[in-house]
């Protein structure tokens, strides 16, 4: 089981009506059973030659299917990939690199084309903990030896996401101190208003909660996902969203405000060319909200060309979509190359264990964010993030101790 559901976002942008946790109506994204689905995981186990068992989740994001993602993972349909393509490849076969089995992963093909890319991020897990547990490692060690990076020794600061339950979530934040908030789910006009208008007064909702309750030296970011619905509603003129992100900038004082997808122009190039054009316009308008890509942004190639235009001040490098938890690494480190932040992401739709290998690959490559997750409820992913980051910390430090010692 994974720890979210399966939705199907052109249902619920062309306005598919919520009854309660269900969404009334009939799919419209391929291998969409119903507008709101269980997600599913596979999980593979490899079994090392000394009995240890290193395990990795195959999943794929809420949104499948949609933005150029691969479908929805469906374990009946997928399961065969596993048997049929990974296990001859690697039964047998000797831990090397993570970069060079990744690379072999990713050149498998099942009837011509590559592996569905959520089967290729959860073998790629399996492959790094094997190799954890092979040398005597955290998988966070195990990828900043190979890639030759210093990894962090600070906790990543965490973006919490509430789902729709956007309230209630926020005060959950504030309570634990998460440095980024609230995410939010304004993946419809419905939720932001004809005009933009019940976003910003919920921004603004938000900003004087974390005033009234928040500890004094408490300062996140507020950051909202939405969809591209911000664009939809101002028929994506750069200049009328840049205006209106600006006044939502001001709702959002005295707390910085990032903003995360806030246009879709229907192609990776298109909302490229988007994005470039209303980050001059925010420019020009003076204001300093960020604007962070997502969608249409999926795989290395896509995170390279965003970064190359700097068409964003930060990417979600979406790790389910980019395959291989190797190509993860090396976008989060094209982002730093060009200046750009690095918000290595994921999904709700994950497991624990995907969410733990996040967690090390985040701390190996110094991400700048990182979500909350599996699921929507705050408390259950931030548990498996923050302590998952924890206890990575305390085994490197207690390690280089070990060696100063010596």
């Amino acid at each position: 089981m994974s720890g979210y559901y399966f939705d199907d976002l052109v249902a619920i942008r062309d306005g598919a009506t919520q009854d309660g946790f269900f969404y009334v109506g009939d799919p419209k994204t391929l291998g969409h059973r119903r507008i709101r689905q269980p997600g599913e995981a596979i999980s593979i186990l490899l079994v090392l030659s000394d009995g240890q068992v290193a395990q990795g989740d195959a999943v794929s994001i809420q949104y499948s299917g949609v933005v150029g993602r691969d479908p929805v993972l469906l374990a009946d349909r997928y399961l065969t990939e596993v048997f049929d393509a990974v296990a001859p490849a690697f039964e047998g076969a000797e831990l090397t690199s993570l970069r060079d089995m990744c690379d072999r992963l990713e050149a498998l093909r099942v009837d011509g084309r590559a592996l569905h890319s959520g089967i290729r991020y959860g073998m790629s897990q399996a492959l790094l903990d094997a190799l954890g547990k092979s040398r005597q490692l955290t998988m966070a060690e195990v990828v900043a030896d190979e890639w030759g990076v210093e990894l962090s020794t600070q906790p990543v600061p965490v973006l919490a996401q509430s789902g729709d339950d956007r309230y209630i979530g926020v005060d959950k934040m504030i309570l634990k101190r998460v440095e980024a908030l609230p995410q939010g789910l304004f993946n419809s006009i419905d939720k932001i208003g004809p005009r933009g208008e019940r976003l910003r007064e919920y921004v603004a909702w938000v900003s004087e909660r974390i005033q009234c309750f928040g500890d004094e030296d408490y300062v996140p970011t507020i950051h909202v996902d939405v969809y591209g619905t911000v664009g939809k509603v101002h028929d994506n003129d750069p200049g009328r969203v840049a205006d209106y992100l600006a006044d939502l900038e001001e709702a959002a004082a005295p707390f910085p405000l990032r903003v995360e997808a806030p246009v879709d122009a229907g192609g990776r190039d298109e909302v490229l060319d988007l994005m470039v054009r209303l980050r001059s316009a925010i420019a020009a308008c003076g204001s300093r909200v960020e604007i962070a890509a997502d969608d249409w942004c999926n795989t290395l190639d896509d995170v390279e060309v965003f970064v190359a235009a700097a068409a964003a001040d930060m990417i979600q490098v979406k790790a389910p979509d980019l395959g291989s938890v190797s190509k993860s690494v090396d976008a989060v480190l094209s982002c730093h190359g060009g200046g750009v932040q690095a918000f290595l992401g994921g999904t709700c739709n994950g497991t624990d264990q995907s969410s733990r290998v996040t967690v090390n690959l985040a701390m190996a490559t110094k991400a700048d964010l990182v979500y909350n997750k599996p699921g929507m409820g705050v408390d259950e992913g931030l548990m498996i993030v923050r302590n998952e980051m924890a206890r990575v910390r305390l085994l490197v430090s207690d390690r280089a101790q070990a060696t100063q010692r010596i």
